[in-house]
């Protein structure tokens, strides 16, 4: 609401230095009528899809974010205009209003999405939180809370009925009673959320005072579900062996109407892939083969829905050799085998061009986890937990782990990007898939490489 304000009065302002401008019409209705051509009132619509990263609760709380988010859409508003501009017929465009509007909005957003920080991360404001079980998984989720910056909640203690665990410290956080004592704490501490991370059996006694604590008003939430919200991921490390089958297989399992507009969406922008694909190969080509020579399109087996197995297609960015000893490596940033051309083509995602074949042939998705090789799957579903149930949607060319986190280069880094991948398989319908699909234009336009 607050953006849509903003982006009302910055219009209102640039169309009235505009018409000051002008000799003859001034600000009037006539002016309104006759200058700008329909298509500048789609600039608000344009300048609030440039915002949507600003629109995850992670980065809209961060200035830094906030200032680079905005920045970053006033920069690519403006190169987009000047190459309309220089393309087109003299004095055809309107100068003064569009500057103008990229000007104001620009400003007063930043100073509105500023004040946004100001008041709604202020102490004030933020909720109480009581955490049930001092536990590993209770131990490790206020670790995380503490490191984020700002704060989302202000997390006041544990509850837990390990009569070695009462009034002990972890994480420089007491231990503040048991479940007897629950509904006092509660009071004397202004709680208002309890975050429940118990794993194992509880007594009667708990169960009965958190449900009291409910009635009364007091929000309960679970672990896992507070770990998505704030990390956008999936904690396996601290999930049961059963999970996938207790939870996981219901919450992945989309709608036919889904599937559906998913599907369609993939053959349209599979369409228009390969148009983009057909002017640029001969030039992509001729780059590659004078860099590095042959070949120039690039196969590799890799592991798709189900564990099937199907060649992707990509322009070739690596060194012919670059795995000449038959090891299967990672892939990582600023990667050494890359050739000189294939480092611009994997900065500017251009490699990723002839994957739109695959995603013609039905074989990967616009949207989905990272297609990775048979012997990397194999490998890391012996030391990653839970790593096979990303198969059980197909990959894509991009997706929810690929702009959320840069290349994993070992283990600990591919744990990571499964969490990433597990919460969009149980998370995933079209607007996310447009919210992706939109980020990934932005990290290209940025030179992001994914």
């Amino acid at each position: 609401m607050g953006d849509l304000i903003v982006i009302a009065i910055s219009l209102a302002v640039a169309l009235y230095f505009w018409a000051m401008g002008d000799q003859w019409l001034k600000f009037s209705w006539q002016f309104l009528k006759e200058r700008p051509p329909d298509w500048y009132f789609l600039l608000p619509i344009i300048w609030l899809a440039l915002l949507l990263e600003l629109y995850d609760p992670r980065r809209a709380s961060k200035r830094a974010e906030t200032v680079r988010g905005i920045a970053a859409a006033a920069a690519i508003c403006t190169i987009l205009y000047l190459a309309i501009f220089f393309i087109s017929e003299p004095k055809s465009l309107p100068r003064r209003g569009v500057a103008g509007f990229i000007g104001a909005v620009a400003i007063l957003n930043l100073l509105w999405r500023l004040l946004y920080i100001r008041i709604f991360n202020a102490p004030a404001f933020l909720r109480r939180v009581l955490v049930i079980g001092a536990g590993r998984a209770g131990s490790i989720l206020t670790e995380i809370i503490q490191k984020i910056k700002p704060t989302p909640f202000t997390v006041v203690g544990f509850i837990d009925d390990d009569q070695k665990k009462q009034k002990i410290m972890i994480n420089g956080l007491p231990v503040l009673g048991s479940s007897k004592t629950l509904l006092d704490v509660i009071e004397k501490q202004s709680i208002t959320d309890l975050i429940f991370t118990i794993s194992g059996d509880m007594q009667d006694s708990l169960y009965s005072t958190i449900l009291s604590a409910e009635e009364q008003g007091i929000e309960v939430t679970t672990m896992p579900v507070v770990y998505e919200e704030l990390l956008g991921r999936v904690p396996i490390s601290l999930l049961a062996d059963d999970w996938v089958l207790r939870s996981f297989v219901d919450r992945a399992h989309a709608s036919g109407s889904y599937e559906l507009t998913k599907r369609l969406m993939d053959f349209i922008g599979a369409i228009i892939g390969t148009v983009l694909l057909i002017p640029l190969f001969p030039i992509i080509a001729l780059l590659i083969v004078i860099d590095d020579g042959f070949p120039i399109i690039f196969s590799q087996t890799r592991v798709g829905k189900s564990g099937k197995q199907f060649n992707l297609y990509k322009f070739r960015s690596m060194s012919r050799d670059a795995e000449k000893d038959g090891v299967a490596r990672f892939a990582v940033e600023n990667d050494e085998r890359a050739t000189r051309i294939g480092k611009f083509l994997r900065k500017s995602h251009i490699d990723e061009l002839p994957q739109f074949i695959n995603v013609l042939r039905g074989d990967i998705s616009l949207v989905g986890p990272r297609a990775e090789r048979p012997e990397l799957v194999q490998s890391l579903e012996k030391e990653v937990p839970f790593y096979r149930a990303r198969l059980f949607v197909k990959p894509g060319v991009t997706g929810w782990a690929q702009i959320n986190y840069q290349y994993a280069s070992n283990v600990e880094e591919t744990a990571v990007k499964l969490e990433h991948d597990l919460y969009y398989i149980m998370h995933r319908n079209i607007p996310l898939d447009f919210m992706i699909l939109l980020r990934t234009v932005g990290s290209v336009i940025g030179f992001r490489g994914l």
